[in-house]
């Protein structure tokens, strides 16, 4: 199963949006989801790697 990103980036921005208070455990709770909220848009983005193919070596007979 894959996960969706996109989704959970959505659910935690509405989150950080709930908790706009001027209280530390507020402040404390955004900053922990701005944190998540960028690992999901590094992970959202993320290319996978290629795969690399090697050639046959060919040796020239002259």
């Amino acid at each position: 199963m894959n996960s969706d990103f996109a989704a959970a980036r959505l659910h935690l921005e509405r989150a950080s949006h709930y908790l706009r208070g001027n209280d530390q455990t507020s402040r404390k709770a955004c900053e922990a989801l701005d944190i998540l909220i960028e690992a999901i848009v590094t992970a959202q983005h993320a290319k996978p790697k290629g795969q690399v193919i090697e050639f046959p070596k060919t040796v020239l007979v002259r």
